[in-house]
């Protein structure tokens, strides 16, 4: 009896093996041309003046516009189909297609993919983007493909400023005791707990109730976020700290990645490339107008903090996670050198 059985698993085992073979042969020899018109469902959580949403927009005119309207994108902004953790929960089981999403919480999903949020790391927008355009940041991408998702291109976040609604911040001592609303993301609490601040993590949509509650005392964000989200209104103070660059992600869940013709996935990623350099210049082209809306809707600006002070900070995070990232780190700061 147990003979049998072994062979019928043996046997519906090579049929299911053969069932599968025959799908991804049909697929690969799918091509724009064959295949059939379908909708991707674009998501990010944030609103339609940000960033983001330029990216997204961008995103669906590239591929509706290579593709011949073949593929429609649909964006949802606002975080009408959760928040960025949910997304991209959603997108490994297949209920969301894409998103724009920070690289905080793709770093919970991939550890390795952080090493880019450690403080004061890229000196420059330039620095960065040559790091992640380049085979250190494509590797990590690529890393995501083990835990089922795709990831496509990096737009950004941006260069992190620190706001609050108690005392303008011009070194560490000004954060003591703070409570800091960041990202749900180890580097991003130890960083803010080495600098004195009480770090409070927290999904975006539950800080923006937060702040305007009073139940945390400021947030850190770049200015796009601080201008589209008028921070200008529950927080009074701003400081150029530019303590992290925070890459965006565009990130595809595998199961749909894999279904489209390989013609279409090539289109897909250049237009994910191709959108996040947009959202790129789009931001370094708004950010004096934002800062100065800023300042006229009456926020007092910190130009100059004291950057040294910070630096020195938050040693002690370099030396608790620079190991955890592999030979990234050094690899990094080689090729920044």
């Amino acid at each position: 009896m147990k003979r049998i059985i072994g062979v019928l698993l043996v046997f519906f085992a090579v049929i299911g093996v053969t069932f599968a073979g025959g799908q991804g042969e049909a697929s690969a020899a799918q091509s724009l041309e064959t295949m059939e018109p379908r909708t991707i469902k674009l998501a990010h959580v944030v609103n339609e003046q940000d960033g983001f949403h330029l990216a997204a927009v961008k995103f669906k005119e590239l591929v509706e516009d290579e593709t011949d309207g073949k593929i429609t994108v649909e964006i949802y902004p606002n975080a009408q189909l959760g928040d960025e953790r949910t997304l991209l929960e959603g997108m490994q089981i297949g209920t969301v297609d894409m998103g724009v999403i920070t690289n905080g919480p793709v770093a919970n999903f991939v550890e390795e993919i952080a090493v880019f949020e450690l403080p004061f790391l890229f000196p420059s927008p330039e620095a960065a983007y040559d790091v992640l355009d380049g085979p250190i940041g494509k590797e990590l991408l690529g890393k995501l493909e083990e835990v089922n998702l795709k990831g496509l291109a990096y737009a950004e976040r941006g260069f992190r400023n620190l706001t609050n609604d108690v005392r303008p911040v011009r070194t560490p001592a000004d954060l003591e005791g703070l409570k800091v609303r960041v990202m749900e993301n180890p580097v991003y609490i130890d960083t803010f707990r080495a600098l004195g601040a009480n770090a409070v993590p927290m999904a975006w949509t539950e800080a923006l109730t937060a702040m305007q509650q009073g139940t945390i005392d400021g947030q850190e964000n770049p200015v796009n976020v601080v201008y589209s989200f008028k921070l200008y209104e529950p927080q009074q103070y701003m400081s150029f700290t530019r303590h992290t660059y925070a890459p965006a992600i565009f990130v595809m869940g595998m199961s749909v990645w894999n279904e489209l013709p390989i013609d279409v996935q090539g289109i897909v990623q250049n237009a994910a490339q191709e959108a996040a350099e947009y959202e790129r210049r789009m931001n370094a082209e708004m950010e004096a107008e934002q800062i100065q809306a800023l300042l006229d809707n009456g926020m007092q600006i910190v130009e100059n903090p004291d950057i040294p002070a910070f630096q020195a900070m938050v040693a002690p995070v370099y030396e608790e996670y620079g190991a955890k990232f592999g030979d990234y780190l050094p690899r990094i700061q080689e090729q920044l050198q």
